[in-house]
């Protein structure tokens, strides 16, 4: 496994550090580095990347906004000298927050992390293909050392906690699976399902009411993300 990255930083000593640690690590391949997020656009366009290591305060576009503007990121492991961004970072779902200047052990406790997810990513995905027109679509999940078939339309909601996720099912079945949410999410149709906060995806039919701050799926009241409002708002008045 070989995981593809891209460095955005706009010092050099910092871009030569990091790169000098990811030369260090053979599961790491270094595709790109650019000093500002304009020039990532175009590299993510054009290039297949796993993880970015990525600054915060750049010029043109700091790296929260840039972030938050791109729709299916790869991992991110932020990298920067400032505190007053690691709630940001948690919203974002970003794997993890280094403060610089970075020590090479602190670089691979980060690294470690972004490899067991992609590996899990990567074995889930394998065995599972959602048919999104299908009233019948189902995803197979790893539970309890087998592999479950759960049926998409019994979903009513998906909760993460960091690299688990809790499925809430019709006949109140809950069901804990080691996976990312957003991993998971991009197995999803987007035409059923909905992600309302970084730890929150619902099934669009299962909502019975919603406002500006919570949706209401039966008994439950899902929080809606401040990053999501938009997106939310114009799935539901569509």
């Amino acid at each position: 496994m070989n995981i593809r990255c891209l460095i955005i930083d706009d010092e050099p000593l910092a871009v030569r550090l990091i790169s000098s640690y990811v030369q260090q690590v053979p599961v790491l391949e270094i595709v790109a580095v650019c000093n500002n997020a304009i020039e990532a656009f175009r590299i993510l366009g054009e290039q297949k990347i796993d993880l970015m290591f990525l600054d915060i305060k750049m010029p043109k576009l700091i790296g929260t906004d840039f972030l938050r503007s791109i729709s299916n990121p790869p991992k991110v492991i932020f990298i920067t000298a400032f505190r007053d961004y690691a709630l940001d970072g948690y919203e974002l779902d970003i794997v993890d927050y280094l403060m610089k200047p970075v020590s090479f052990a602190r670089f691979m406790k980060a690294v470690s992390k972004v490899t067991k997810l992609i590996s899990i990513d990567n074995n889930f995905s394998t065995l599972n293909t959602e048919h999104k027109d299908n009233e019948n679509s189902f995803l197979y999940f790893k539970i309890n050392k087998e592999m479950q078939k759960v049926l998409l339309h019994e979903i009513l909601f998906i909760e993460s906690n960091k690299e688990y996720v809790k499925l809430f099912l019709e006949n109140g079945k809950k069901i804990l699976v080691k996976q990312s949410i957003s991993s998971l999410q991009k197995l999803l149709s987007p035409h059923r399902f909905l992600r309302i906060h970084r730890s929150y995806i619902i099934t669009i039919e299962k909502i019975y009411s919603y406002n500006s701050t919570y949706i209401t799926i039966g008994n439950h009241k899902i929080p809606i993300g401040r990053l999501y409002k938009n997106e939310v708002e114009r799935v539901l008045k569509h």
